[in-house]
């Protein structure tokens, strides 16, 4: 006799793995459908085979809840003895100053986070690392990475290629830090999964981001306008961090950094955190902290 069952009222997208995985094993060795709608499983065909592919996808479900709340508990432990530490399935993350242990207490303490500093002071590092963990620990369902694509302007449609192709060296970077946190199957499928998105600023347009880890990157190079649209896409149970250098803004000399002009906006709002690093923050060579200083010493003078 054929029947239909559905399994569970909502059901983790992560559990079908790479390409509905899941799904495709549990068809080819019960002889039935399966399939996804509405987070729910939904098996149909013979009863018999029903019965023993609902037992395994149970427990396919049981043993995912199981390793997610062993990873929460392990990563909490972790960052609760020692909140300068960031846990990662590739790497623990520890801040190397007191700016920068700082900044990842304010993104424990606080709903928005802007962080302000030159580069290499671990800005878009530690905040995908946060990333990360807030996501393997369960406190948001998705990662949400965005970068304006200042110099593509609106020259996007005479280079060559597809969107994608167009826009990817902007967000590289986004990617890179991706890389050093998680494994590089798991970024693929999280990325195709949608659990974690890396896009140009332009595509936030219309959207509310609820449950969700977003991080600004570059802010230093959005508008006024572009600064508000990012802003009003935070929904609820939502973390968002805005990094940036506003020594290095590449904006037309008549347009107005929308980071610069957030200082002096929302610096009264709470719970928002500006914090600023310099050059006692730079995780780089060495060389790096005094390239900044020398840079520093010639805009001053």
């Amino acid at each position: 006799m054929k029947v239909s069952i559905s399994i569970s009222d909502y059901v983790p997208t992560e559990v079908l793995g790479f390409q509905d995985e899941l799904l495709k094993n549990i068809q080819t060795k019960f002889n039935i459908i399966a399939s996804m709608r509405d987070q729910c499983i939904h098996l149909k065909g013979d009863e018999a085979n029903i019965k023993k592919a609902a037992k395994a996808v149970k427990k396919v479900l049981r043993d995912l809840d199981t390793a997610r709340k062993d990873e929460h508990q392990r990563i909490s432990k972790a960052e609760e003895k020692d909140p300068s530490c960031v846990t990662t399935p590739k790497r623990l993350v520890k801040a190397k100053s007191t700016g920068q242990a700082g900044y990842l207490k304010a993104i424990d303490d606080y709903d928005i986070v802007i962080s302000i500093g030159p580069a290499g002071t671990g800005k878009t590092y530690l905040g995908v690392a946060k990333a990360v963990s807030y996501l393997m620990s369960k406190r948001v369902e998705r990662i949400i990475l965005t970068r304006p694509a200042v110099e593509a302007g609106e020259s996007l449609g005479f280079l060559p290629g597809a969107l994608e192709e167009k826009v990817d060296p902007y967000l590289r970077p986004l990617y890179d830090a991706l890389h050093d946190f998680l494994p590089y199957d798991r970024v693929k499928k999280y990325l195709t999964m949608k659990t974690i998105e890396v896009a140009p600023l332009a595509f936030m347009r219309g959207r509310t981001l609820n449950d969700s880890f977003i991080i600004l990157d570059e802010a230093q190079n959005t508008t006024s306008i572009q600064m508000k649209m990012f802003l009003t896409r935070m929904g609820w149970r939502s973390k968002v961090v805005i990094t940036g250098d506003i020594t290095q803004v590449d904006l037309p000399s008549n347009i107005y950094s929308g980071l610069i002009e957030i200082q002096h906006i929302l610096k009264d709002i709470q719970p928002i955190r500006f914090v600023y690093l310099d050059e006692r923050d730079v995780a780089r060579h060495n060389l790096v902290q005094k390239i900044i200083k020398a840079y520093e010493a010639k805009d001053t003078t």
